[in-house]
C-alpha cells in the first residue's frame, strides 16, 4: 500500500468523521487527492464504513468469545447451514476460521443479558454440538474490567 494511502487509512481510523480538507491538512495532501484516493481505497474494499458504538450504552452487557473444535470435515450443506445460523443470529458481530487453542472456528457476539446469551447458546449447541465441540469467554461490559474499549484508534499509531 502506497505511503499516502496508509496515511489516510490510518487517520480515518483515528476519526472517520473528518472533512477530505482536515485529512489533507494532516496527511500534507491536497484535498481533491484525499478523496481520490479514497475512493480508490473504497473501490478496492480497503475501506468499510462504519459506527463502533458503546455496546454497554446500548444495552449490552455481555460480549462472547466462542471458540470451536471440528469433530470431522465440514459437509458443503453445513456451510450453507452456518452461513443460515449467522444470519437468523445478528448478535454474531464477527465469525471466523482459524488455529489457536485447540480450536480452528471462533465467533464473537453480544448480549443483552445472561439469559440471552444463554438461550442463544443453547441454540448453537442444539444446532452444532454433533459437528463441534465449544467454549466460551464472556466479557462483562457493564464491569469495570475493560482495559481498552472497542476501537482502532490505538491500531493507527501503527
Amino acid at each position: 500500500m502506497k505511503d499516502t494511502k496508509l496515511k489516510l487509512v490510518s487517520e480515518l481510523m483515528k476519526n472517520s468523521r473528518r472533512s477530505d480538507r482536515e485529512l489533507a491538512k494532516v496527511i500534507g495532501v491536497s484535498q481533491p487527492t484525499v478523496s481520490r484516493t479514497m475512493k480508490k481505497l473504497e473501490k478496492e474494499e480497503f475501506l468499510e464504513y462504519s459506527a463502533i458504538p458503546s455496546l454497554a450504552k446500548l444495552g449490552y452487557e455481555i460480549l462472547a468469545v466462542t471458540l470451536g473444535k471440528r469433530k470431522y470435515e465440514v459437509h458443503p450443506k453445513n456451510a450453507q447451514k452456518a452461513k443460515d445460523f449467522i444470519r437468523r443470529h445478528p448478535n454474531m458481530i464477527f465469525v471466523a476460521s482459524g488455529l489457536g487453542s485447540g480450536s480452528d472456528r471462533m465467533a464473537i457476539s453480544i448480549h443483552k443479558n445472561y439469559s440471552d446469551y444463554a438461550k442463544f447458546m443453547n441454540e448453537m449447541k442444539s444446532e452444532w454440538e454433533g459437528y463441534m465441540s465449544m467454549a466460551a469467554f464472556l466479557v462483562d461490559l457493564k464491569g469495570n474490567d475493560v482495559l481498552r474499549p472497542l476501537s482502532f484508534k490505538h491500531v493507527a499509531a501503527h
